[in-house]
């Protein structure tokens, strides 16, 4: 089970759509004698001051943000076999079958805290968190609210102590591992040496099943933590404030590769734009350079940005995205139904497609109220003459229905995980 699926006895919590503490103590009871299991609680300590200084409204916007970067982080990083739930209040849980070594579920732990302290916007300001982490490693035969009551208690015990950001339930201090700089001037050698890989996840149409495109995806295989996925990358990137130098390198990358695809289909590419693309420079400039130097058609280029993405300057995007749109190059809007969506983008941007959060997908096959949400979205995004891309796609009930209420495109494991440029290229001469 991943992201926001459940089990009988569903507790969803009503604010992030992830399961509750009921449902993730049967997750862990589901677990064998002979199954390895590992957990974390991610606490939000400030999260009452958040409260505080923005209301309760304040607060829940940052925990649905934070429960988003959750699931993505865990798609990416630890796939199946994983679960993500909400605790209680500002904790969250995360817990794996998969055999991991206690080091790598420890830099696992750190780096989803560098990803969720990247900074976001309430009411216009710019906000940062640092979550303390509770981990432990299960005992044979433990219950799952056995285990939920010794993470409780190592959590409790963290934030009594000052300056600490990450226990293990054995009290001992974590590894010591390479610390944020390090990681931050290995980044930037990886981008010297273009070390950072592009992949592509395929997207198909919903009608047909016929390769469509596919999004740009980064990955890095550090040489002593292995894979690195997007998350992490734009983590540790923004540490060191180079969030604009990766996303252009990723772009100019995913598109000299994309100009060579077989031209017997006009596939689209997508490529995501960050905050930081538009502060830095003259951003539609600097994508029309860009394709002018890769020769791909900017009539097939997708950019896709996010609510965050909007929020530090939204009529400066505004207008660069009418810049691009007048060159012919599409934009969505990602991660839309995650939380307090604002209508004024749908109006006042040059959209042409709502991409839907895999948290709306998740579940229609089995919950009335998300199979609704759903409907309701997409009569919304025909109303206003814009196309409908699923994303987490991973089961053929799930792809009929989005077929039955006229979603456009889907990408997910269904089909495709996200592959290398080598194997897109073959993908595409199979599909031709």
């Amino acid at each position: 089970m991943t992201g926001t699926a459940l089990l009988s006895g569903d507790d969803r919590d009503v604010l992030t759509g992830l399961p509750g503490p009921g449902s993730a103590a049967l997750w862990l009871d589901g677990t064998n004698e002979t199954d390895f299991v590992q957990a974390m609680m991610v606490s939000l300590q400030r999260l009452p001051a958040v409260n505080l200084a923005y209301g309760m409204a304040g607060g829940d916007r940052v925990l649905v943000e934070v429960a988003r970067r959750l699931r993505d982080f865990v798609a990416d990083e630890l796939g199946p076999q994983t679960l993500v739930a909400r605790a209680a209040g500002g904790a969250f849980l995360v817990a794996s079958r998969a055999s991991l070594s206690r080091e790598r579920w420890q830099w696992l732990a750190e780096a989803l805290g560098r990803a969720i302290a990247r900074p976001l916007v309430v009411d216009g300001e710019r906000l940062s968190l640092a979550p303390r982490t509770a981990l432990l490693r299960g005992r044979p035969g433990e219950s799952g609210a056995a285990l939920l009551d010794r993470l409780d208690q190592v959590s409790g015990d963290l934030q009594r102590r000052s300056g600490r950001r990450v226990l293990w339930a054995d009290g001992s201090h974590p590894a010591r591992g390479r610390s944020a700089a390090s990681l931050e001037g290995d980044l930037l050698g990886a981008l010297h040496r273009d070390e950072i890989t592009v992949l592509f996840q395929p997207q198909f149409h919903v009608a047909t099943g016929a390769l469509a495109g596919a999004e740009a995806l980064a990955r890095w295989e550090h040489p002593s933590f292995g894979r690195i996925c997007a998350e992490t990358l734009f983590a540790v990137a923004d540490r060191g404030d180079h969030v604009a130098q990766l996303s252009r390198h990723i772009g100019k990358r995913a598109l000299a590769l994309a100009a060579a695809w077989p031209d017997t289909v006009p596939l689209r590419l997508s490529l995501n734009v960050t905050a930081e693309d538009f502060a830095v420079g003259d951003f539609a400039a600097s994508l029309k350079a860009a394709l002018e130097a890769s020769r791909f058609p900017a009539a097939r280029l997708t950019i896709e940005i996010t609510e965050q993405t909007l929020i530090a300057d939204f009529e400066a995007c505004a207008a660069a995205l009418r810049e691009l749109a007048a060159l012919g190059i599409s934009v969505a809007l990602d991660d839309f139904g995650t939380g307090f969506s604002n209508f004024r983008a749908l109006k006042a941007l040059p959209l042409d497609a709502l991409k839907l959060d895999r948290s709306l997908v998740s579940d229609i096959e089995h919950d009335a109220r998300d199979r609704a949400i759903l409907s309701a979205m997409v009569a919304m995004a025909r109303a206003l003459g814009l196309k409908v891309i699923a994303e987490g796609v991973e089961s053929a009930g799930q792809l009929a229905i989005l077929q039955a209420e006229g979603c456009d495109l889907f990408q997910g494991f269904l089909r495709a995980g996200p592959i290398s440029a080598e194997e897109f290229v073959a993908l595409v001469a199979s599909s031709a």
